[in-house]
């Protein structure tokens, strides 16, 4: 089968940069994309054909309604609706619209894992979303925080996340209990800033809207009516993720994130998030999302790098130490060993 479309000023910006988006429909549906100075001509399996016929009248549509996704978003877009028959361009822009009320910013899945992440969150009362760095997994988690309540479907925002260090050393610096912890919770604060205006953010710090909740003090609390976000949830201990999990009061929603392959605790095992994965599997109302590398949505550059150290994996675990002997002591030894002068 093959059609003409003619080029219009609103489909130009479909393209993408270096026609990147005409390639990814011609890879994904089986079709040869022509582009030529007065019109696109599609060759193809009908279907094929008729898909991309209906992506370029959608997204002629939505510039006619003044939605107007930047090149990144707009990729993103097709890869779910080349990914999925059922899913049309126009279906995507508004699930983004709806969800992004009340957000100077479009929250829009990029793929097709992000779409059952922000589905389950909608669906369900408790998610966790594991996966390498860079595929969204904390930043849509704080705009879907940001959506409840612009929604009224909760009354605040609670974050929370781990301080490795713990303890101790979180009493060394300098401030207030959330200038304390400030810095182990700037990734947070980062999504926030970038989904609403400076002054809002503050205004909700100011009225506890917007609450920060270091995990050490958590115990004994149920948090009603609340969207709670617990980031780098792989440096929990079992304890901790525990003890974090059964703090859900009436009306509340709780995201869990992490990378399993990031674990900075003294001994891996022991991590709460890996161990709720192999405990909470299968339990009603708890929904797992797993991103993997296709996933990231960063710098094209993140993607290959996440790629790289999977692949080196294997090897590296493979490969001994030179002169290494291997001495399992346990953590409470370790801490009591001190060094002698010689």
């Amino acid at each position: 089968m093959r059609i003409a479309l003619e080029i219009t000023p609103n489909l130009e910006p479909l393209f993408g940069t270096r026609d990147e988006n005409l390639r990814l429909m011609e890879d994904s549906l089986g079709v040869r994309i022509d582009l030529r100075s007065d019109a696109v001509h599609v060759e193809g399996p009908e279907d094929g054909v008729a898909r991309v016929q209906r992506i370029f009248q959608d997204f002629e549509a939505l510039r006619r309604q003044g939605v107007n996704p930047h090149n990144g978003e707009l990729n993103g877009m097709l890869r779910l609706v080349v990914a999925d028959p059922a899913t049309t361009l126009r279906a995507v822009a508004d699930a983004g619209k709806q969800r992004s009320a009340g957000i100077k910013r479009t929250v829009q899945p990029r793929s097709l894992n992000q779409r059952k992440y922000v589905e389950a969150i909608e669906q369900h009362d408790m998610v966790f979303g594991v996966g390498p760095a860079g595929t969204g997994k904390t930043y849509l988690a704080v705009a879907m925080a940001v959506a409840a309540v612009n929604a009224k479907k909760v009354s605040r925002i609670v974050l929370v996340r781990p301080a490795v260090e713990a303890g101790e050393r979180l009493g060394f610096l300098p401030g207030t209990l959330q200038e304390k912890v400030d810095p182990y919770l700037r990734p947070l604060y980062d999504a926030l800033y970038d989904l609403l205006e400076p002054e809002r953010v503050e205004k909700m710090l100011e009225k506890n809207s917007i609450e920060v909740a270091p995990l050490a003090f958590m115990r004994g609390r149920t948090l009603n009516d609340a969207f709670i976000i617990m980031d780098e949830a792989q440096n929990t201990t079992i304890e901790q993720m525990k003890m974090f999990l059964t703090r859900m009061g009436n009306n509340s929603k709780a995201v869990i994130t992490g990378d399993i392959t990031q674990i900075d605790l003294p001994n891996p095992r022991k991590s709460g998030l890996v161990d709720a994965i192999n405990v909470l599997d299968g339990v009603e109302g708890i929904e797992f999302c797993h991103f993997e590398d296709c996933d990231v949505v960063r710098h094209a550059l993140v993607q290959r790098i996440v790629r790289a150290y999977e692949s080196a994996k294997p090897q590296q675990q493979e490969l001994p130490l030179e002169g290494a002997i291997e001495v399992d002591v346990p953590i409470e030894e370790q801490r009591l060993t001190t060094v002698k002068p010689q």
